[in-house]
């Protein structure tokens, strides 16, 4: 999602050693290489789909794994910030490793926030986002802009552990962002709320069931092209793309309202997607760039024409780290 500022702070503090003596408990068969193979980087599932550990998948019903279920404290973490998750995992990065530079611009992304909870690290571990660079203390709660150029560096020697929750937000997580804080500002009597651990309890959490759209409703398309529109630079082939973008958003929504999700309209939904694909490819949507370094033809498949309709399979992993072309 994008933020108006790198880094913001959620008024929550969890105990840090709590935490890692959880982690520590679980056994290291358990933890995943980085499906990308990024050297130093691997994983350990919390929430997935259907609650397979081995399932790195970001749509379907999502719950928890059993290695969540052993961690009460962790859950009760989770509970804390009151929301309803997506894909969750705790995230190690070996020393003298990196998360390498990357624009997140996948469907997934367009309305959701990572969640970072540092649960071990050292003060030498960089996080930079955009052109802000940030040490997440052990205990933090924290959010970023991953429209953004980010990556991590970890110069130590040991290895960095994060809970890694993603996640459309809740009533209880806008309230916490209504009260974070900028990571470059310094807001008197800001105190985040320590969020002890409760013993063996488990609560009861709020897990995603729908997150991929069977066939994407004309108002959420809009809302993309109008998002994606705004982000382009100022380029000569931005108003032929434009013109494209609207005559696909108009047809969109006829087709929506003769067919919604019936399969009968499938075909002509995708010739529409098909149509708007060739369309601005012929009008340079290739040559255009996002604010943020990205290109727009390709952000703009990944977040939309990819996955506007389920008609086929299509690839969406959210550890895919994009670039600038």
């Amino acid at each position: 999602m994008k933020l108006q500022v790198p880094f913001l702070q959620l008024p929550l503090a969890f105990d840090a050693e709590a935490l890692a003596a959880e982690v520590g408990a679980i056994p290291e068969s358990s933890w995943r290489p980085h499906p990308q193979g990024f050297f130093g980087n691997d994983a350990l599932t919390l929430i997935t789909t259907g609650g397979d550990a081995d399932n790195d998948a970001l749509s379907g019903v999502m719950r928890p794994t059993a290695h969540l279920e052993r961690c009460p404290y962790l859950m009760q973490v989770l509970d804390s910030v009151g929301a309803t998750w997506g894909r969750t995992r705790l995230m190690r990065l070996s020393g003298q490793a990196e998360v390498t530079p990357h624009v997140d611009i996948h469907y997934y992304w367009r309305e959701r926030v990572r969640v970072h909870v540092p649960i071990v690290t050292q003060p030498t571990v960089r996080f930079i986002c955009g052109d802000a660079e940030l040490n997440m203390r052990a205990g933090e709660c924290w959010i970023f802009d991953t429209w953004r150029m980010h990556n991590v560096i970890n110069d130590h020697a040991l290895p960095r552990i994060h809970l890694v929750a993603d996640t459309v937000g809740g009533e209880g997580f806008w309230k916490h962002l209504a009260s974070a804080r900028p990571h470059d500002r310094q807001i008197p009597g800001w105190q985040p709320r320590l969020i002890a651990p409760r013993g063996d309890i488990r609560p009861t959490l709020d897990y995603e069931s729908r997150n991929i759209p069977i066939v994407m409703t004309p108002w959420e398309m809009r809302e993309h092209i109008v998002f994606f529109l705004g982000e382009a630079a100022r380029q000569p082939q931005l108003q032929a793309v434009h013109q494209t973008l609207l005559r696909l958003s108009r047809n969109w929504a006829a087709l929506w309202s003769c067919f919604g999700e019936d399969r009968a309209g499938w075909p002509r939904y995708r010739a529409a997607i098909e149509d708007a694909r060739r369309e601005v490819v012929a009008g340079g949507a290739g040559q255009l760039a996002l604010v943020n370094g990205m290109s727009f033809l390709q952000a703009f498949s990944a977040a939309v024409l990819d996955v506007a309709l389920a008609d086929q399979a299509v690839s969406m992993d959210a550890d895919t780290r994009e670039r600038p072309a």
